[in-house]
């Protein structure tokens, strides 16, 4: 069974991927429901993940039109953080160490999609890379993370 408290008691690994998207959308986390969150898309052999976010203008400064970076950057790590669950078939939990943001295009109201991609899978330590873009297929932000890989004890 799974250390991440999110999936405690379920068996996520038994499942496809494309059932394992119907099941997390079925049962999103509060910071991606408050996110506007929809997963779309788990690789598990490959550690990719897409989810599509809503921006609000709840979320948005400068009048309503520029998303705040707090927002994007739980997008993207997000992402980040359920592809490499995915290629640790949610047997693990993966603590972030460190996230860097670069913010390359304002992003207002509307949909953007975040996509998170295994780079290295270690013994205890994974690197991963994301980004999010808007509807027209623009970069508007990448990320970098070196995520902690804690695996079940052995008993």
């Amino acid at each position: 069974m799974s250390v991440h408290p999110d999936f405690a008691g379920t068996d996520l690994a038994s499942l496809s991927d494309a059932a394992a998207v119907t099941f997390l959308n079925k049962h999103l986390n509060g910071p991606l429901r408050l996110l506007n969150a929809h997963l779309l898309h788990i690789d598990s052999e490959a550690g990719i993940c897409r989810i599509r976010f809503e921006i609000v203008p709840a979320f948005c400064h400068s009048g309503g039109r520029i998303c705040q970076g707090g927002f994007l950057t739980g997008m993207v790590d997000s992402a980040m953080a359920h592809a490499a669950l995915a290629r640790a078939r949610f047997q693990c939990a993966v603590p972030t160490l460190e996230l860097k943001m670069s913010f390359l295009e304002a992003a207002g109201p509307g949909i953007v999609t975040a996509e998170g991609r295994v780079m290295r899978w270690g013994g205890s330590v994974g690197f991963l890379e994301g980004d999010i873009r808007d509807e027209a297929g623009r970069v508007l932000v990448h990320s970098t993370s070196t995520i902690k890989i804690v695996r079940p004890k052995k008993k």
